[in-house]
């Protein structure tokens, strides 16, 4: 084995040191008493302290994607996804924060929810699982999960979400209104009552 010393074992160190690529700092756990009292004293009022939302105006956060509620509070506080009310709440809430917050989301039991309309359903099941052929809409259940469960990050759950949320998503995604690459043109392949037919769908899928 060569030993370096003196100035050029040094020199020999510090450049090797440069050369090497820095090693990935791996982000801080989530904090999860801090996600609880965030939950409980910023979100309660809309979402409830463990993400059942009673108000159906208001998404349902238990057991949503972690992944994805941080990514959209980020949105929310640089203001790439517009929300007077959602970027105030944002606004004071670090990385740390927003990762804890979320995790504590994800961990919670959303309530059961049921589907009330069969002819709604049956038409929501076909098209989660089948999409619109003729209309080029693909299957919602590639993106979303066969259960609504969703991928962490790009895709929410939806599984038990309020029927009349999803409809109202649905159609910001049609007129624009809410700008999204993928879901803008899939939601401008379907009626109104097929968008109907799929939030009915989705707010009983468990």
């Amino acid at each position: 084995m060569r030993v370096f010393t003196g100035f050029a074992g040094v020199m020999l160190l510090v450049y090797a040191g440069a050369a090497a690529p820095a090693a990935a700092v791996p982000a801080a756990k989530p904090d999860m008493e801090r996600g609880k009292q965030i939950a409980s004293t910023v979100c309660v009022a809309c979402h409830g302290a463990d993400g059942n939302s009673t108000v159906p105006a208001n998404p349902m956060l238990a057991g949503q994607q972690g992944g994805y509620i941080a990514a959209q509070l980020a949105a929310f506080k640089a203001g790439t996804r517009p929300s007077p009310i959602m970027q105030g709440m944002a606004a004071g809430l670090s990385p740390d924060d927003i990762r804890s917050v979320a995790a504590w989301f994800e961990s919670q039991k959303p309530a059961a929810r049921f589907a009330h309309d069969k002819a709604l359903v049956d038409r929501g099941q076909q098209i989660w699982r089948a999409g619109v052929k003729a209309s080029g809409v693909p299957a919602c259940a590639g993106c979303h999960g066969a259960t609504g469960a969703g991928n962490p990050v790009q895709y929410p759950r939806l599984a038990g979400q309020y029927p009349d949320l999803s409809l109202g998503w649905l159609k910001a995604f049609a007129s624009g209104a809410r700008p999204h690459p993928v879901m803008g043109p899939i939601a401008s392949g379907l009626t109104e009552a097929d968008m109907k037919a799929v939030a009915e769908y989705a707010s009983g899928l468990r």
